[in-house]
């Protein structure tokens, strides 16, 4: 809770920090309407607009949570912290609006009651944020993740082993703020929560157990920012 706290107040805080790192660039005069004309940062000194961006972020699960439920009865959970690596790219549509494509990998590797789990996860997510912009360097946002994961799970020990492979629907949710280090370069920091999926296991006699996976995590990146002539 004392986190969440902290990235709330970062949200709000952030108006009057943007103060300190405002700046404009002007850019040549445009012919069609005769005038000068004076955009953010996030526009290049021939009015080549910077809409474009590609990055990678390191996600930091809070005990990422992996519930083992047997068709039989009984079962157990796993909550193991790690860490998991994205990469994104995406594109501001309008002034408050963006959408990214994500690529995620993270997994986890433990023992508990006597059964050993071993569990690797591929997400690829849409993700469609709502921002704004404070002095052109600092922006708040929140935003909605949809999308699927590959699940690789291997289950052994005392229950019956099964490797198996499962696709299912993920979603997310996330609050973060972007910081423009340049004209160039963010700085990306946030929290999310996401849903990853149920892993089914399976043996001869067909679905003996699932794994319903979830986790808190959160995640610091770096964006590079780029136009389309």
């Amino acid at each position: 809770m004392k986190k969440i706290t902290l990235v709330l107040v970062m949200l709000f805080c952030s108006p009057a920090f943007a103060e300190d790192f405002y700046y404009q660039e002007y850019v040549a005069p445009d012919a069609a309407y005769g005038a000068d004309y004076v955009e953010s940062i996030n526009v290049s000194t021939d009015g080549n607009q910077r809409d474009n961006y590609i990055g990678m972020r390191l996600h930091k699960n809070e005990r990422i949570s992996f519930a083992f439920d047997m068709r039989s009865g009984g079962g157990t959970t796993l909550k193991n912290d790690g860490v998991g690596l994205g990469v994104y790219v995406g594109n501001r549509l309008t002034d408050f609006l963006k959408v990214e494509f994500e690529t995620l990998y993270n997994g986890a590797n433990d023992t508990k009651r006597d059964i050993d789990f071993d569990f690797d996860i591929w997400s690829n997510m849409v993700n469609v944020f709502l921002y704004q912009t404070y002095g052109g360097a600092v922006e708040p946002y929140a935003g909605v993740g949809l999308g699927f994961s590959t699940i690789w799970s291997d289950v052994g020990g005392r229950v019956e082993h099964a490797m198996d492979t499962t696709f299912d629907f993920s979603y997310s949710v996330m609050v973060g703020v972007n910081f423009a280090l340049n004209d160039r370069v963010n700085l990306d920091l946030g929290f999310k929560y996401q849903k990853y999926g149920d892993a089914d296991h399976k043996a001869s006699s067909g679905t003996y157990a699932t794994t319903d996976i979830d986790a808190t995590e959160f995640y610091i990146g770096a964006a590079y920012k780029f136009g389309l002539k």
